[in-house]
């Protein structure tokens, strides 16, 4: 039995938002106090570390579910099957569904069991869930769905992530301009073909790193907002990211009969430019190897951080040939990896 996956699919919405549109925001540090720079001077900076360019929203009529479907019917279409036959939906996210200009996130019922609904299976037996795992949702959403079929509790599986981070920022926050909403969903089941998920390792850093990403009031303090919104500590994330994410891959790696010559391309959690840089240099260097061309793709320099909808979407993207000057071909050796909230870290080892 080999497991992989046979179908995908993403949904990228159409309201683009580029760095320029934040020009009027005021931006506070954490304490209160307003940054110096003047606006542009702090998008500048931004764009240097992170790469963003721009990234989109999804429409006020347009919710984390609705994206769900649409990556997902994408996704069954892509691979042929009949949505009745599927024993697993798995949707990874992280705040449900928030609709535009409101305070709340609405989880009940499960976005996966609204994902099915829009789909209209009727089959009791395909079971829905979500996984709340912070950015590395949807590959533990893999993890989990590889486990039903090498167990014998299922053969086809939907795993989508989704995410409107849009819908949960402090405008007030420089950090805002990082986040975007997105949409990404594969099928996985067993099959005959050769290659597919070969290892996997997931790891949860609590003791100390627990609320490195939480949720946290405006910066704005003299503002009457009450609200809460997705905050972190960006520092330490990256320096958690940089010593700890290079180490999973290579347990990953090291699982398997296969060398780090052997990988060709790196689908990393599109958090940060030059972190995930980092991360992938510092990785190769555990083999005192250096990083090859063009073994990274990205597409946060247009789409943002949608969270748990990057990395199945730039899979699907490079597929269908939509990220220049990448190409995915049979027998490639794929190594997916993603750090966020939790402090959660994952990879899975893939051949194509």
């Amino acid at each position: 039995m080999n497991i992989k996956i046979t179908g995908t699919g993403s949904y990228i919405p159409s309201e683009i938002e580029k760095n320029e549109d934040f020009v009027n925001h005021q931006f506070f540090n954490n304490d209160g106090v307003q940054i110096e720079h003047d606006t542009t001077t702090v998008i500048d900076k931004f764009k240097k570390i992170t790469g963003i360019e721009e990234r989109r929203y999804a429409s006020a009529k347009q919710n984390t579910s609705d994206l769900a479907f649409l990556s997902a019917e994408k996704a069954i279409g892509n691979s042929g099957i009949n949505p009745e036959t599927l024993d697993y939906i798995i949707v990874a996210h992280n705040f449900g569904d928030v609709t535009k200009n409101s305070a709340q996130g609405d989880a009940v019922p499960s976005l996966a069991a609204r994902v099915k609904h829009k789909l209209k299976i009727k089959n009791p037996y395909c079971v829905a869930y979500d996984v709340l795992f912070g950015c590395p949702g949807w590959i533990e959403g893999v993890i989990q769905a590889r486990s039903y079929i090498k167990s014998g509790m299922a053969k086809k599986c939907l795993i989508i992530g989704a995410e409107t981070l849009s819908r949960v920022i402090d405008k007030h926050d420089r950090d805002s301009m990082i986040y975007s909403d997105g949409s990404g969903a594969v099928i996985l089941e067993d099959t005959k073909e050769s290659g597919g998920i070969i290892s996997s390792v997931s790891a949860s850093y609590t003791f100390e790193e627990s609320n490195f990403l939480f949720f946290g009031k405006t910066y704005k303090n003299t503002s009457s907002d009450h609200n809460k919104y997705i905050k972190m500590h960006g520092r330490k994330i990256y320096e958690f990211a940089l010593n700890h994410v290079p180490n999973a891959m290579k347990a990953c790696l090291d699982k398997t009969g296969f060398n780090i010559f052997d990988v060709k391309k790196i689908l990393i959690h599109q958090a940060n430019e030059k972190m995930d840089e980092a991360i992938v240099k510092r990785f190769y260097s555990l083999y005192e190897q250096k990083v090859p061309d063009h073994i990274m793709p990205m597409s946060i320099q247009k789409l943002g951080n949608s969270s748990v909808a990057t990395i199945p979407t730039l899979y699907d993207l490079i597929l269908k040939g939509k990220i220049k000057n990448q190409s995915i071909l049979k027998g490639d050796i794929l190594l997916f990896a993603s750090v966020g909230a939790g402090m959660n870290i994952n990879a899975f080892l893939y051949q194509f």
